[in-house]
């Protein structure tokens, strides 16, 4: 079963952490949470969800692990101000691994330069910053890009989302 890095710090989208998690482990993959030092306790936006991060970024090189995931909310904007996360993320699109980004979640991605050429989608307001970044966006529930890539919209989405990056690591 995979490895799912998980990218996140205060202010993430509760319930687009929470439920995709839920599915990963669900399908018996392994969900790991990253930021900037492990043990750290890190809150939801909606302050429905408190997670205990499980590693620090200099802890953690991307080959350790099989995906990564990006849930969305204020959390990817705070992350994409240090470089270590920007990089950690390009490493998973350079090494085409599974990338699974929601609502939020493609600022790390638009940051990392990984859009260029892709087929994308996100929350409205950062889609012309998508569209900058290279990417096709496409205002839809989900979009796989190139068998690596699943990116979704909003909360209303995540079964979609779910049920294409499930798809995605039923492949590896």
């Amino acid at each position: 079963m995979a490895k799912i890095a998980t990218l996140i710090t205060d202010m993430f989208e509760d319930i687009e952490y929470m439920d995709p998690t839920r599915a990963f482990n669900e399908a018996g993959h392994e969900v790991f949470t990253i930021e900037k030092e492990a043990g750290k306790e890190v809150k939801g936006k909606q302050g429905d969800a408190m997670v205990t991060i499980d590693h620090g970024i200099e802890d953690v090189k991307p080959e350790d692990f099989d995906a990564l995931f990006l849930p969305g909310g204020f959390s990817p904007d705070q992350l994409r101000a240090d470089n270590r996360f920007v990089e950690f993320t390009k490493a998973f699109m350079d090494a085409k691994k599974p990338v699974f980004a929601i609502c939020h979640g493609p600022q790390l991605l638009i940051s990392a330069k990984a859009l260029e050429g892709r087929d994308a989608t996100g929350y409205k307001s950062i889609g012309q910053d998508m569209l900058y970044a290279g990417a096709k966006f496409v205002d839809i529930e989900v979009v796989v890009c190139q068998n690596q890539l699943v990116t979704s919209r909003q909360p209303e989405d995540i079964p979609a989302f779910n049920r294409e990056s499930l798809k995605l690591l039923e492949q590896l």
